[in-house]
């Protein structure tokens, strides 16, 4: 399952990466910061991109996005290929992107839900297994033939 996750946000979500990748870190993950670290305003898109780096390279499993509603995150995630972001507000849809969508990217508002929920999204995302089958033939569908 995974065991690197590549974490980043923008300035509406620093507090937020900084508790998860604690969290993450005493779980036993190991955490790949890619900023920002300030939460003076900046381009929630170079953050995506850093994070979508480590997971589309494989030197994470998979990455975790933050801003004030994820949805910023996710648009800019979801350009480049290889990636399947998914925002997630409530554990139903963090567990369904993992066992039909195979998201490899989560999502979330820091001005949306609050820290503890995170928390507990984040935890079904990374302990949810892909169901594979007929969901494998729908992901395919995602790319383009090469």
């Amino acid at each position: 399952m995974f065991k690197t996750i590549a974490i980043g946000c923008d300035h509406a979500a620093v507090e937020y990466k900084d508790k998860l990748s604690a969290i993450l870190k005493e779980q036993g993950y190991n955490v790949l910061n890619m900023g920002t670290d300030s939460t003076e305003s900046c381009d929630y898109p170079i953050y995506a991109n850093k994070v979508c780096d480590k997971v589309v390279s494989k030197e994470a499993d998979c990455g975790i996005l933050i801003c004030g509603t994820g949805i910023g995150m996710s648009m800019a995630a979801n350009k480049r290929k290889g990636i399947r972001a998914a925002v997630c507000g409530d554990l139903k849809s963090s567990e369904f992107t993992r066992l039909h969508n195979n998201a490899n990217v989560l999502c979330m508002g820091a001005r949306i839900i609050p820290f503890e929920l995170c928390e507990q999204i984040t935890k079904k995302f990374l302990e949810t297994e892909f169901m594979g089958g007929k969901h494998k033939v729908r992901i395919d569908m995602f790319e383009p033939a090469e």
